[in-house]
């Protein structure tokens, strides 16, 4: 009997698996929080050039209008150009170096940033952008880090230690003396962040019935969203960064309970021969969905348990692409988990502004995102595959279409990028779905962590698509709608995983092959409870 038929008779989505979903989703919100932070902590405000000249500090402190001439060019943000008597002028005189007296900010939408504090501005004005790129490079390293512990030690352990390090290196940058020690903070605080978001999704998907599978991905984006619109009334009601830091870390402590409630993979302990801890969590979830295991299945499983794997192989990152279907079906998975995420931070950064306050534009843009998580509810039961390469198909076309709209009717163009958003928000919330359906049980971790790494140089990449102006105007918007379509076509040579149980080892990857070559219809059972004791048979320490 395999684990999926297990969770038949002992409840796919029970009371048991309800309360774990309570627990998965929590962090979920605090993520959100430190994804989308830096919004608000590392905003620049407006700012002018602190002159030596005293008449010119109180002229344009009274009016921070002034920081502008008259065709829209900065000009008193990094120097000052005086006149013969000594006034600022905007329209000419003779600009003297770069703020000799530092720089006035503005107060009026924050009481402080990382910018403000450390004057990022001007000349320095860059290490913003390093900043967030070494917490992108966090998430990046954490993806392959924490993916590989966690097919090794389990997902509970490492979603543990992800929560610690968390919470801990969260508070520890809001005391950050200097912006060095922030950014090393952050990147931590980034490693973490992907060491969360795998494992809790994995640990569901894993305790989740084939049918209901589909919750482990969406309802977990849901909280996701959840907390990126309540960031902007938290940043709202607190102005100032240290405090705001404060506010989004200093709750991780209270997941300390965690330890005593999170229950460990029954299924990632079967697949790793740690057959008595998988069937007491089997019973206790049994127990609570009211389900209790009948005595012909116990005295089934007490038989099974005795039986030894003589012939144990561990597994690499190696084995993705060692066997030819598994590395087909993996590069096409971290291809879609590079350009979802390239083309929807792309388009992020591509959408003008609303021309209201930040607070108010990061609750649109959360609000946005919502409609498109609903949407996949009523798509993913009938289909991943067709899902996927349908969202895919939206978000591209819609982008290309932006190329052929005339500068001058802004509107409409901003309405199909908006569509594009749309569509790439719903196939990234599907491929979280689909990825953990195509990986077999013992490299599942790996796959997701390479997948996510993918995922995270896309969102490096994705600023540098709008350096490719300087060729075309239209270049940007040209690849984020090639790189879609080219991955709804490769959609097509992906298996379908609807309601089907999850494969335990890559041999049962390649025998799916192997039959469909045949022509024959043949389930192939996942069985991680009798796994054979030939050569390849597998088992992760």
């Amino acid at each position: 009997m395999n684990f999926d038929e297990i969770l038949c008779l002992i409840g796919g989505f029970g009371k048991f698996q309800k309360i774990l979903y309570v627990w998965i989703c929590l962090p979920q919100i605090f993520l959100a929080f430190h994804m989308l932070v830096s919004v608000f902590t590392g905003a620049v405000p407006p700012h002018f050039c602190r002159s030596t000249w005293p008449s010119a500090g109180t002229l344009v402190s009274s009016n921070f209008s002034l920081l502008t001439t008259p065709d829209g060019q900065p000009e008193l943000s990094c120097m000052f150009s005086f006149n013969h008597s000594g006034t600022v002028s905007l329209d000419g005189g003779n600009p003297i170096g770069s703020c000799p007296g530092g720089w006035e900010y503005s107060n009026k939408t924050f009481q402080s940033t990382i910018v403000t504090e450390w004057d990022l501005v001007c000349d320095s004005a860059n290490l913003t952008n390093v900043g967030s790129s070494i917490y992108m490079f966090g998430l990046l390293i954490g993806a392959v880090v924490f993916g590989s512990l966690a097919d090794r030690y389990g997902r509970r352990i490492i979603i543990l230690i992800s929560l610690a390090i968390q919470t801990v290196f969260g508070v520890g940058a809001a005391f950050a003396p200097n912006f060095y020690i922030y950014t090393a903070l952050r990147f931590m605080v980034g490693t973490s962040v992907s060491g969360v978001i795998m494992n809790v999704f994995v640990l569901g998907t894993e305790w989740t019935g084939s049918k209901q599978r589909m919750l482990a991905g969406i309802i977990t984006d849901y909280f996701f969203g959840f907390g990126y619109i309540l960031l902007a009334g938290v940043a709202y009601l607190i102005r100032d960064w240290r405090k705001l830091q404060l506010a989004i870390s200093v709750p991780g402590f209270l997941f300390i309970f965690y330890i005593w409630v999170l229950p460990k993979s029954a299924r990632w302990l079967m697949a790793n021969d740690r057959k008595e801890e998988a069937w007491e969590l089997i019973q206790k979830a049994a127990q609570m969905n009211r389900k209790p295991l009948t005595k012909d299945l116990e005295m089934c499983q007490v038989y099974k348990i005795k039986e030894k794997t003589e012939v144990k192989k561990k597994h690499s990152f190696v084995d993705l692409v060692r066997t030819p279907k598994m590395r087909k079906q993996s590069l096409i998975v971290f291809y879609l988990w590079f350009v979802n995420v390239l083309v929807y931070y792309g388009l992020s950064l591509n959408i003008s502004d609303f021309g209201m306050n930040i607070y108010l534009t990061q609750m649109i843009f959360g609000l946005v995102e919502m409609p498109a998580r609903t949407i996949t509810l009523f798509t993913l039961n009938r289909s991943r595959k067709i899902s996927q390469l349908a969202f895919l198909a939206v978000g591209g076309t819609a982008c290309l279409l932006t190329i052929f709209i005339p500068s001058d009717l802004s509107v409409i163009k901003t309405v199909l990028a908006m569509i594009g958003k749309f569509g790439i928000t719903a196939s990234l919330s599907i491929i979280y779905v689909y990825s953990a359906e195509v990986f077999p049980t013992v490299i599942r971790q790996n796959g997701i962590g390479i997948g996510s790494m993918c995922a995270r140089i896309g969102g490096v990449l994705a600023p540098m698509l709008y350096l490719l102006r300087s060729i075309s105007p239209q270049a940007p918007m040209v690849l984020c709608g090639l790189c879609p379509l080219l991955g709804s076509a490769l959609t097509l040579l992906l298996p379908e995983t609807a309601n089907k149980p999850l494969p335990d080892t890559i041999e049962d990857i390649e025998a799916t092959s192997l039959s469909e070559e045949d022509g024959s219809v043949k389930p192939v059972i996942f069985d991680t409870s009798l796994r054979s004791t030939n050569i390849g048979s597998t088992r992760m320490d």
